[in-house]
């Protein structure tokens, strides 16, 4: 089977035009702008199962012109002609905010491409763990995915159910629904092929205000509260993960940081599926011996030893 290519595009680093490097994207005025795409495992050498073709964006796309997201979308689609093979596409935060909402759709990335590059973090970074601690902790996202959700983290699992003893998922409670019931086609299969009975557990509603930690929860205010509330327009409440301990291998699919108790002795590998770049920082303000991956970060690192050629 042919082997996938991702092609990552990434910001220009400032450090580079110290070196001299262009800052705009190769083309003449007769011509449209270019983009250079470099294969990143000639470079890093590592074997996985895809390629990562890195694609750097320089600020300009000639001269001093910055980039208009139509401009820069067609530069960005005619990378992959050049590119033999299957490929598909991951955006860097700063360049789908370049795009904007209007042409930043046509680079999403598959559910297939993120599991897949999922899939090799985990063997890479939290195979040993799994199999020291026995344990995998899942925080589901939005409601509406717990499906989809679900069906990644079996196949996440798969290979290392026979070693997992403990597996603690936690979700977003919803008004009259019963999650045994939503989840139980889910749930069957580790119970009658491994033995093994998931524990779910809610997540448990915090409110506060004024904290630095409430960057990564929800504003929320209701009537009610606005009635009880003495000079606060708002409130704002976060989810967390309850009093129920996390270690071994934790999955997150939220978008919020969602608190996961981590005891100090605990050995655990934090894996941000969502790639929100903000988890890093509370996860390393809360819990600064646990390291943070998510698929994001897994992709810059294997370009940034090409940033400096």
């Amino acid at each position: 089977m042919e082997q996938e290519k991702i092609i990552y595009y990434y910001p220009m680093q400032e450090r580079n035009a110290k070196k001299g490097r262009a800052y705009a994207a190769k083309r003449r005025w007769f011509q449209e702008a270019e983009l250079d795409a470099q294969n990143a495992d000639e470079i890093t050498a590592k074997p996985r199962e895809f390629e990562v073709i890195g694609c750097v964006i320089p600020p300009f796309y000639y001269r001093n012109k910055v980039w208009k997201p139509q401009v820069l979308s067609e530069a960005m689609e005619r990378v992959p002609r050049r590119v033999e093979g299957m490929t598909d596409t991951w955006l860097h935060p700063q360049i789908a905010a370049l795009l904007t909402a209007e042409y930043e759709g046509r680079f999403a990335t598959r559910r297939e491409t993120v599991q897949m590059v999922t899939a090799q973090i985990v063997r890479q970074y939290a195979a040993q763990t799994i199999g020291a601690c026995g344990e995998a902790v899942v925080l589901l996202g939005a409601p509406a995915d717990t499906d989809l959700q679900m069906d990644m983290t079996r196949e996440l699992l798969l290979p290392y159910l026979p070693r997992i003893n403990r597996l603690l998922i936690f979700y977003e409670e919803i008004a009259e629904t019963d999650i045994w019931m939503e989840l139980g086609s889910h749930l069957d299969e580790y119970y009658y092929e491994y033995g093994l009975v998931p524990q779910l557990e809610p997540y448990v509603t915090s409110y506060g205000a004024g904290t630095a930690d409430i960057c990564a929860g929800l504003q929320h205010v209701t009537e009610g509260q606005a009635e009880n509330a003495v000079g606060i327009q708002e409130r704002h409440y976060i989810l967390k993960c309850g009093k129920p301990r996390c270690s071994g291998m934790i999955l997150d699919y939220s978008r919020q940081f969602r608190y996961p108790k981590i005891m100090p002795e605990s050995k655990a590998v934090y894996i941000d599926i969502v790639s929100e770049a903000e988890k890093e920082c509370l996860l390393g303000r809360k819990t600064p011996w646990i390291p943070y991956i998510s698929p994001l970060k897994y992709l810059d690192t294997i370009v940034k030893s090409g940033y400096d050629s």
